[in-house]
């Protein structure tokens, strides 16, 4: 299973990588699905297949095609494609490829010295639903308010 963990990992920050140096957008939405289905095989690793089940369902399956549809319904054109190669000029990416290069430095410092030794237990439906509808709700419903706002922002801004 370890072996699962960090083989999805990889496919993730790979796909992560190649959505933002991608200047097709449709070809970087397909990136990220391939991001978010490694994530939910790297959730499913960890022992919480429902988080998993949620994650490949939700962010992969609905949203990305909602993301998908409304760029297609835009259809921007060349002008934009042109404006995102000249964002991807190598002295724009210098200072975030740095600070980016000290963040996992630092990371292989802490994890060369990390040992588990804790069992990840199961996660159920009833621990997550009481959670969602318990403390959470709010964050929730706040949630379900952003995604709205989006939606109805792409209509207004798709319509002629």
């Amino acid at each position: 299973m370890m072996i699962l963990f960090y083989i999805a990992g990889t496919v993730a920050v790979v796909s992560t990588v190649g959505v933002i140096v991608q200047s097709n957008i449709v070809h970087a939405l397909i990136y990220l699905i391939l991001s978010l289905l490694a994530v939910a095989v790297v959730f499913f690793s960890l022992g919480a297949p429902f988080v998993a089940v949620l994650e490949a369902i939700i962010y992969a399956g609905a949203i990305m095609v909602l993301f998908l549809f409304v760029i297609m319904m835009l259809n921007m054109g060349q002008h934009t494609i042109d404006q995102e190669k000249t964002w991807m000029a190598a002295k724009d990416w210098a200072l975030p490829a740095g600070l980016a290069a000290i963040l996992l430095a630092q990371l292989l410092y802490v994890l060369r010295d990390f040992q588990v030794d804790i069992v990840p237990n199961e996660v159920g439906v009833l621990e997550v639903s009481a959670l969602l509808f318990g403390p959470y709700v709010l964050a929730v419903e706040l949630a379900s308010i952003l995604l709205l706002a989006g939606l109805v922002s792409a209509y207004h801004l798709a319509k002629k």
